[in-house]
């Protein structure tokens, strides 16, 4: 099974190595049978902190049937997270994987463009809650109910936290989903967890 890992323009880079190493982990070492998929808007992604990542496939490229899930780690405004995240291409993708049912994990902001994407409303979920929680305040602007002390909300198959320190727990979750819970302990041990 793949999961596609969609990056934005600015993301973070912490967010995103959580779903390369967690699944991979899985794959390797316990013979999982994931593959991650790397996608953006353009072949290069500069995230926050301007690390260059190469992506494998563009997102115009991807058939969502291909896929068992979506990974989409958060990122810095200042580095232009949201003028791809919120571009239509990107929200269009996000909503084809959730009209298909399928897995979407986010991690921090990255719950805004779901939530702008639609797929949230009258949802529980949460985004980045420190700043005085001005950015749970745009997700709740959006019509989200806002579980705004719950580090990691589950609502149906869509996963929102509430910052960079909950990545590595929403990539087990991800996992969990994918496979089962016995594989996730599995993995958590292996890694230290």
């Amino acid at each position: 099974m793949k999961v596609l890992v969609l990056l934005a323009k600015g993301f973070e880079t912490m967010e995103f190595s959580v779903f390369i190493d967690v699944l991979g982990w899985a794959d390797n070492d316990f013979g999982a049978g994931i593959q991650t998929v790397t996608c953006g808007t353009q072949k290069t992604v500069n995230s926050t902190f301007n690390v260059e990542v190469n992506v494998d496939v563009l997102l115009n490229e991807v058939n969502v049937d291909e896929y068992a899930a979506v990974a989409i780690p958060g990122g810095f405004e200042e580095y232009g997270f949201y003028e791809e995240a919120y571009s239509e291409p990107f929200l269009a993708l996000i909503r084809s994987f959730e009209s298909k049912g399928k897995p979407v994990a986010s991690i921090c902001v990255a719950a805004l463009p779901l939530a702008k994407s639609g797929i949230l409303a009258d949802r529980k979920a949460t985004t980045y809650h420190l700043k005085d929680g001005h950015r749970q305040k745009q997700l709740e602007e959006m019509g989200v109910e806002v579980l705004a002390k719950q580090p990691i909300v589950i609502d149906r198959q869509v996963i929102t936290s509430y910052c960079p320190e909950t990545a590595v727990h929403v990539a087990f979750e991800l996992l969990e989903m994918l496979t089962d819970k016995s594989m996730r302990q599995q993995v958590m041990q292996a890694m230290g967890y």
